[in-house]
């Protein structure tokens, strides 16, 4: 679970809701109509800029990206290690045995173990590199999206509620309730604006950029074991990735089941 997420979350619903109740009666601030325009407004416009599946695609991601833990550079890089001693003692070949959780890692495994040539495993894993940052990217513009759309269903809630506000200036006493009413869907819009989806999209876009870290420390470490470099200038080259404070001593074993 990220922590950081919960944190965050709990935090700020924490002061919203705290400061509604500090400012008096709570039961202004629930509107069911409001929810309908704001909520059923903006997945209504989503579902009609992108596919269902990118829909679904993406709250799937969110889960996984909020509930699963990440694995940080410092671990790719010791992972890496070990894999360039693996080679170094047993040979390219040993690679094609090890056991991994990551299907890139894998994948750049059995190119090693079949001698496959700089250029191709460059590639092979650039390409991996773009096609997870398109499907990140898509992901992203989702929540984006439902960001944008919820304020302005918001706002056209709000409308909806002048409207109906106007057509009763016959009742002045009526006026102050139906204004609250109308402005709590512009409330609704920006609550779920800057409170979720922007988040959710912030936090998938950390993610994009950590594991787009991680592939480039796969490929930038293969090419440098295909190349027979010894392990610690193996870790020379992918220390890069990490800021200084960051940096440690080369740890690792020496087994392919090592290999998380």
């Amino acid at each position: 679970m990220d922590f950081a997420s919960l944190l965050g979350i709990i935090s700020g619903l924490a002061l919203i809701i705290s400061a509604i109740f500090i400012g008096g009666n709570a039961d202004v601030f629930v509107n069911v109509p409001g929810v309908m325009i704001v909520v059923g407004g903006t997945m209504a416009a989503t579902l009609l800029t992108v596919q269902f599946k990118d829909v679904l695609n993406a709250f799937r991601a969110a889960y996984i990206v909020f509930t699963r833990d990440k694995t940080n550079s410092s671990e790719m890089i010791d992972t890496m290690i070990k894999l360039s001693r693996i080679s170094h003692r047993h040979g390219l070949l040993k690679l094609g045995d090890v056991k991994t959780d990551s299907a890139v890692l894998r994948r750049a495994c059995n190119l090693l173990s079949e001698a496959a040539s700089e250029q191709v495993i460059r590639n092979t894993l650039q390409n991996e590199i773009d096609s997870l940052m398109a499907r990140h990217f898509s992901v992203q513009e989702v929540f984006r999206k439902m960001a944008a759309y919820a304020p302005a269903f918001g706002m056209l809630g709000t409308l909806i509620g002048l409207i109906q506000m106007l057509s009763e200036l016959d009742n002045p006493e009526a006026i102050g309730p139906a204004m609250a009413v109308a402005l709590l869907t512009t409330f609704y819009g920006s609550l779920l604006a800057t409170m979720v989806f922007l988040p959710i999209a912030g936090k998938l876009k950390a993610r994009t950029l950590m594991e787009v870290t991680n592939l480039e420390i796969i490929r930038e470490g293969c090419i440098s074991i295909l190349t027979n470099d010894h392990y610690a200038h193996v870790y020379e080259q992918l220390s890069a990735y990490l800021p200084e404070a960051a940096r440690k001593p080369i740890t690792g074993g020496d087994k392919a089941k090592d290999v998380k």
